[in-house]
């Protein structure tokens, strides 16, 4: 590979034809011999060099652990979703079965870290601001700030296998190193350090996987792609935004194959072992490990607990607790479609303007006395009024006094998919209840009820017979001393059953993340300009506050290197000339655009991962501006220490007052530290 940059001299018979043949001087052949291809058959620096990427590597680190472990046990108390993940990590070290929206991974290795550390699992983890005291929580949080350390090496070696330039890897990671966000979001337990080392893992080893095309199936070349299938796997088992890594390797990998097809030395056969290699690597190993994280999930916990209520009867029966737990006799309807709750009913009413002022009818996803159910007869009748919130349907209500009501309380029972008259069967029968005075069906249209409504499900009359999940229900629980006992054990659902409904009722417990009352909703667009960060801990000026917020001047950096980036790929094909640029820029776009059209709340955390490819596109695209990559790293280091106390925390007046000492730091009045 080399001996084309190396000068040629010719050596040319006079006899017949006139024969030429290219050799390469002594004095160039020589200095070609020291330079050996090395890593897929890039050159390699001259042995002196070798060493200059190695220590700025270990200097990376050094300063990664150190920005991220400072004052890792400050302030003492529960920040932000600490109160959701810790206290999952608590319910892995007790076996207690919950629900989150999330793949578990994350969780069980927060729960794993902290049992290692010495956590036993009993602080409740109620609110932000609750005092740890004497619990030890410090090894969730270490563990967390361990894989955020991570990130700034990953970013150096990956800009480093793309550009072969140690100035432009030490310049992505010191982005990321003097990052007041990253670092916020690293010294905490939360599920983001660990997806995002998750994801930048499978990044480097994608890279590095690719540069080993010229030694197709070594070993070497089959480690980083079975390397690649495990982080995959992490960084879906961790959160659902790991989908979008996934998307990123398969872009790269289908265009590896394609350029495999175009290469007429390679025989279909050779052709046909590279794409089985890759499913295998890429989707079966994932698949099989990302089953796995779930197996050993069910595994742990299986004693009931608050997340009981999501899933289907069915599937409670075989967590140890739970009254369906190899129980014998079964007054409740629960709702088949899962995640859609018990049906039920409280002495609250609906509020005025509301249709009709009587009692309302929810679906609630806990156990509750609320859910046990009696029929009676009815006298009279009333006109139907729409529901609150799905106006297509009918409102259903609690009416009557004293076991006395109208017609408008009789509901015929429906056995989905049999014939009038077949018997119900406890938990094994799909049921429909057929409003008689309207036609209309009992639904739980999935749909969260205001704060008037305790944020419950709705309940609806749906004027649309046709069968659907939302319309179906099963009898969880029937008292009835004439009926025969049986035993729930011949229904427990099997390991596919179960994975697959829990992956239902996470889909569904996404799209169900509405902002609530007040609550503020952050952009898409706000987050690449650093417009409003996020309060971990602290309001006034008299608590310990902590400030979610980016280093303006590396985001603001970034967006720059974005808009110059896209701008010369179009004059002059920077992807090539900067060695993985597109890449990057492609990485950024797919973590980033998908946000602009989820139903979901979001928050400004939510743009992390992508921050971590506009940081290393920065990095192969700033020494365009700039020879020195010192004087650019050593520039960032200003900003980091006047925006610190962000991180590390702060108390005393806040930044609206002028005798506080950020006060000249709030360059954007959204900024509320």
């Amino acid at each position: 590979l080399y001996t084309s940059a190396v000068r040629h001299r010719k050596t040319c018979k006079t006899n017949e034809g006139a024969e030429c043949l290219s050799q390469p001087s002594s004095e160039t052949s020589n200095a070609a011999n020291k330079r050996i291809p090395k890593r897929g058959g890039h050159l390699s620096s001259p042995s002196r060099d070798d060493h200059v990427p190695v220590y700025t590597l270990v200097l990376v680190l050094v300063l990664s652990v150190c920005t991220r472990f400072y004052k890792i046990t400050e302030p003492p108390h529960v920040c932000w979703d600490e109160t959701h993940f810790g206290k999952m990590g608590s319910y892995y070290i007790n076996r207690t079965f919950f629900f989150d929206v999330h793949p578990p991974l994350g969780k069980m290795l927060i729960g794993l870290a902290g049992f290692l550390t010495g956590y036993d699992g009993t602080f409740p983890f109620i609110k932000p601001g609750d005092k740890y005291e004497h619990h030890n929580y410090w090894g969730m949080r270490a563990f967390c700030a361990a894989l955020g350390s991570c990130l700034p090496p990953f970013a150096f070696l990956i800009v480093l296998e793309l550009s072969h330039s140690t100035p432009a890897a030490l310049i992505a990671a010191s982005l990321l190193i003097f990052d007041t966000g990253c670092i916020t979001l690293s010294q905490y337990i939360l599920l983001d350090p660990i997806l995002m080392c998750f994801i930048m893992d499978s990044v480097l080893c994608m890279v590095r996987f690719n540069t080993q095309r010229l030694r197709p199936f070594s070993f070497s070349w089959w480690f980083w792609l079975l390397l690649t299938g495990v982080c995959l796997s992490g960084s879906l088992g961790v959160k659902f935004v790991g989908l979008f890594v996934i998307l990123l390797v398969g872009i790269n990998t289908a265009f590896d194959l394609w350029r495999l097809l175009g290469d007429l030395s390679l025989s279909l056969l050779d052709f046909g072992k590279h794409l089985l290699a890759r499913v295998f690597g890429l989707i079966m190993l994932p698949l099989f490990l990302y089953t796995t994280i779930f197996a050993v999930h069910f595994i742990v916990l299986n004693r009931s607990g608050p997340g009981d209520g999501f899933f289907s009867s069915a599937f409670q029966s075989r967590l140890f607790g739970n009254n369906l737990h190899n129980a014998s006799i079964f007054d409740i309807f629960t709702n088949l479609r899962i995640a859609g709750g018990y049906l039920h009913s409280h002495w609250h009413l609906y509020p005025e303007g509301v249709g009709a002022h009587q009692q309302q009818v929810t679906a609630y996803l806990h156990k509750d006395y609320n859910n046990l159910w009696l029929i009676h007869t009815a006298q009279e009748s009333i006109t139907p009024v729409p529901s609150p919130l799905t106006k297509k349907h009918l409102q259903v209500t609690g009416y009557g006094i004293n076991g006395s009501g109208d017609v408008n309380d009789l509901w015929q029972v429906e056995v989905c998919g049999g014939k009038k008259g077949d018997p119900v069967k406890v938990l094994r029968s799909k049921v429909r209840f057929l409003h008689r005075s309207t036609g209309c069906m009992l639904c739980s249209s999935g749909k969260t009820l205001p704060k008037w409504g305790w944020e419950q499900v709705e309940v609806t009359c749906s004027p649309y017979v046709k069968e659907t999940p939302n319309t179906q229900w099963n009898i969880e629980d029937h008292i009835n001393p004439k009926l025969p006992n049986i035993s729930l054990s011949v229904l427990k659902p099997t390991f596919l059953e179960i994975l697959w409904e829990s992956h239902i009722v996470m889909i569904r417990g996404n799209s169900g993340l509405k902002p609530k009352d007040n609550e503020m909703n952050s952009k898409p667009w706000h987050w690449p300009i650093n417009y409003q960060g996020l309060r971990f801990s602290g309001v006034n000026e008299t608590e310990y506050r902590v400030y979610l917020l980016g280093n303006p001047v590396i985001w603001w950096l970034n967006l720059l290197s974005l808009a110059l980036f896209v701008l010369m790929l179009t004059v002059a094909s920077l992807a090539k000339q900067r060695g993985g640029g597109g890449m990057l820029l492609l990485g950024w776009l797919l973590h980033y655009l998908p946000f602009y059209i989820m139903g979901r709340i979001l928050y400004y955390h939510h743009y992390f991962p992508a921050m971590l490819f506009s940081s290393m596109l920065t990095g192969t695209t700033v020494l365009l501006w700039t020879s020195s990559s010192r004087i650019y790293t050593f520039s960032l280091v200003h900003p980091f220490y006047l925006f610190h106390p962000l991180s590390y925390g702060m108390r005393g007046p806040l930044a609206q007052d002028p005798a506080s000492s950020m006060a000249g730091l709030r360059w954007m009045e959204s900024w509320e530290f």
